[in-house]
């Protein structure tokens, strides 16, 4: 699953590709969040890297889809 994360003051979004699924990636953001102004957003991409974004720098996060929908034109005439 892919996860954009929006920093403050930086013009180019943080993309990650993660394992874990929307469900997780938001009780992840939500722990963070629930932390008084110090908390961190860690999330583990599929390579084994962790990234950390402090939670006062966080400007958004999007959620990608959990599975990928196919592209292409397979329909049949």
């Amino acid at each position: 699953m892919e996860v954009k994360i929006g920093v403050r003051s930086v013009h180019r979004e943080l993309v990650v590709e993660t394992d874990l699924t929307a469900e997780q990636v938001e009780e992840e953001i939500r722990n963070a969040l629930a932390v008084d102004r110090g908390g961190v957003f860690s999330i583990t991409d599929v390579k084994g890297r962790r990234v950390l974004v402090p939670v006062a720098s966080l400007g958004f996060i999007e959620i990608g889809e959990d599975e990928a929908r196919p592209v292409g034109f397979g329909g049949t005439l």
